[in-house]
């Protein structure tokens, strides 16, 4: 029997307060240390898209003895868990968001750098229709859309790597 620090849980046990991140982690097997239960919950907590220093930023919040290097660590194994996914919107940044059973794609504006989720009954069914003409079974895809909003100048976007944090 072995006993725990009160407000501990041990690695393979998920609580009522874990991450969907972490109960994700635990049922794939991975071992959850402490500062692994931060980083779940910084990604899963995520409105945006963060990359590996705005997560880090966000954990020291929680924890700071979290080190970069950790969180470096920590994403490249949530990675090859296939518990999160790497973006690249065009702006230099790999940025990282949990998988997730519902399906959506991303519209970046290329003035903001705001990316916006959403999903297309229609087009799912085009992009099928796409591959069945052209004597394909659709296996995956990725979908990215890159715009700006009407009406707003373009002067100064010479390229997508220029995108700005909202």
């Amino acid at each position: 029997m072995s006993v725990l620090a009160q407000g501990t849980a041990p690695d393979s046990v998920a609580t009522e307060t874990s991450s969907r991140l972490e109960l994700l982690c635990v049922e794939k097997g991975l071992r959850m240390t402490d500062h692994r239960r931060v980083i779940s919950r910084v990604l899963s907590d995520a409105t945006d898209h963060p990359d590996v220093e705005q997560v880090y930023h966000r954990a020291v919040e929680i924890d700071p003895h979290i080190s970069i290097a950790t969180v470096y660590r920590t994403i490249r194994l949530f990675e090859e868990a296939n518990v999160i996914e790497r973006l690249d919107f065009g702006d230099g940044r790999a940025r990282f968001e949990e998988n997730r059973d519902t399906h959506h794609h991303h519209l970046i504006d290329l003035h903001t750098g705001r990316v916006i989720e959403f999903q297309s009954l229609e087009l799912e069914v085009l992009k099928e229709k796409i591959a069945r003409t052209l004597g394909y079974e659709l296996i995956g895809h990725r979908l990215e859309l890159y715009g700006l909003r009407r009406g707003q100048p373009t002067a100064g976007l010479e390229s997508e790597s220029e995108c700005q944090e909202p």
